[in-house]
């Protein structure tokens, strides 16, 4: 038996390659870039370990290239739904109660497999799958998954070390039980990380989970799934659910043994999902955990004294990175009046000076969006700013989906600061300008504050020290992750935990011990080493 008392320090960030020409990591990935572009993957709906196929099927297309089919895959119905909570709750039986220290060890095994042989899978999957070129694969389904792995068992071992002081005549710890029942996980398409972490962080505690991955990430999530067995997570802890969202919601908040939901999406399907949850509240064993990342409408604001150079490469960077289809991208910037033009003309040299196109073509900084409900999406605002009387394009806004989902860069200028695209989430590489007077700071840093509903990122930029740290307070509540002259994108695992409140989610903070701490359920025990056997008081005696 192991009874050593096993702490985990704090780990590295794995590094992040550079994928020079002839590198054997390019030289790896442009193998497998290869192979997988030769191929249909055929994924399967996966329930304790086994393969199921439904007669209900649908494509996997590459975003730049959407004639391109990459996998066919199996939708679910109620009947797989069902299996799956029952065969999580067999497993629960057992991972429930398998030691802390072999979790942690299956999660490290895990990195281990990502950082090497995994490595150029997952980059390629998730680059021909969800249209990422190979820098934000690299940070996304590389490093930052490995990160989470590795800094979630440091993170635990802090929590299962915290423990309570012994009294007079009496021994006391705590014991961090799973929660009672399974984890429901809905993971996005734009962060393969997140979509392993949000599986992954209540698994490490102990819990199980039933996983309803995003559809246009199938292809990174499936070699995920084949990841986690080969690192030796067993059958049924984690089951895999392509399929209706709305369904397997619905299913899982009816059944008794729902434990929580551990999300990544839009406000709109959280919101149902909690309203699920209450409605069904009486069904429960436990009162259900709920933690959620949601929307965003980050923000750039602008000080007077501020850096152009410096605030046009963070509007650039934070605003077109993978297509702004980070939940932190830059989406709106309020700049002052005398500021604007020599930051517009820095990001149009920028603009002028990158590609566009397929992910294989290592030149191309821009992608394609990842589907075309989000080219639909992203066409309208534009639309919408040019026929506009208080807005107009000022930097690209040329859509294309004759191959692929293509949006260029875009600007928008606007004179009103509650102009459409200034409010509302857009998810895709359209930023939206408010130049405001010189002298208005104050009433400017309030709209900031005040225009969105959303509280997840926001920069602010300025060399004058004293007035970023009056901007900070007056934006205390507007982001959960706040930068100082820094673009608003690029949170890493174990230096800036991730989440905002608001109507951003519930501000858990992804990669640090908050979020772990959700998918505990704590037990205080008091051993008396001698019982009394006089019930009266000493006063009485």
């Amino acid at each position: 038996m192991n009874n050593s008392a096993i702490t985990f320090p704090i780990p590295a960030n794995e590094p992040v390659k550079s994928y020079l020409s002839g590198s054997p990591e390019r030289v790896a990935l442009e193998a497998e870039l290869k192979r997988q572009s030769g191929i249909v993957v055929d994924i399967p709906i996966i329930i304790g370990g086994k393969e199921i196929r439904t007669g209900n099927t649908g494509k996997v297309t590459c975003p730049h290239d959407h004639k391109h089919v990459l996998a066919t895959y199996y939708k679910v119905s109620e009947k797989e739904v069902q299996l799956a909570i029952e065969t999580a709750m067999k497993a629960w039986q057992e991972w429930s109660r398998t030691p802390w220290t072999t979790r942690a060890a299956v999660a490290l095994k895990m990195a281990e497999l990502l950082a090497t042989k995994y490595r150029p899978i997952m980059n390629a999957a998730c680059m021909l799958g969800q249209s990422k070129n190979i820098y934000q694969a690299e940070i996304d389904s590389a490093c930052e998954t490995i990160d989470f792995f590795r800094y979630n068992v440091h993170y635990a071992s802090k929590i299962y070390s915290m423990q309570p002081k012994n009294g007079a005549g009496n021994i006391n710890h705590t014991e961090y039980r799973p929660l009672e029942g399974f984890v429901l996980a809905v993971t996005p398409f734009n962060f393969t990380s997140i979509a392993s972490n949000l599986c992954m962080s209540p698994v490490l505690m102990g819990n199980v989970a039933i996983w309803k991955p995003s559809t246009t990430a199938l292809l990174s999530n499936y070699y995920l799934m084949q990841l986690y067995k080969e690192a030796g997570l067993p059958d049924g802890v984690i089951n895999f659910l392509p399929g209706s969202g709305a369904l397997i919601g619905k299913v899982c908040t009816e059944s008794k043994y729902f434990a929580g939901i551990h999300f990544t999406g839009s406000t709109a399907t959280f919101k149902s999902l909690w309203g699920q949850a209450c409605s069904n509240l009486d069904r429960y064993i436990s009162y259900p955990r709920l933690v959620g990342e949601t929307g965003g409408k980050d923000f750039i604001f602008v000080h007077p004294s501020a850096d152009p150079k410096a605030v046009a490469t963070a509007a650039f960077c934070g605003a077109y990175e993978y297509q702004g289809q980070k939940c932190s991208a830059a989406s709106r910037m309020y700049i002052p009046k005398s500021m604007w033009p020599t930051v517009l003309e820095d990001i149009r040299c920028m603009a002028g000076e990158i590609k566009m196109g397929d992910v294989c073509d290592a030149g191309n900084y821009v992608n394609a969006v990842i589907d075309e409900a989000s080219f639909d999406k992203c066409k309208s605002y534009i639309d919408f700013a040019e026929a506009a009387s208080d807005a107009k394009v000022v930097l690209g806004g040329k859509c294309d989906k004759s191959v692929g989902w293509f949006v260029e860069p875009t600007i928008i200028e606007t004179s009103n600061p509650q102009f459409k695209s200034m409010v509302e989430e857009i998810f895709g590489p359209v930023l939206t300008v408010y130049p405001y007077d010189d002298d208005k700071v104050e009433e400017t840093v309030a709209l900031c504050n005040e225009t969105s509903p959303y509280g997840l990122t926001g920069a602010v930029f300025g060399r004058d020290r004293v007035a970023i740290e009056h901007l900070m307070d007056c934006l205390t509540y507007a982001a959960g992750n706040f930068y100082i002259n820094d673009k608003p994108t690029g949170a890493v695992v174990g230096m800036q935990p991730f989440g905002g409140a608001r109507a951003s989610g519930t501000n858990d903070k992804a990669g640090g011990e908050f979020n772990l701490i959700r998918w505990i359920t704590p037990r205080v025990v008091k051993e008396t080493l001698v019982s009394p056997t006089d019930y009266r008081y000493s006063y009485m005696k």
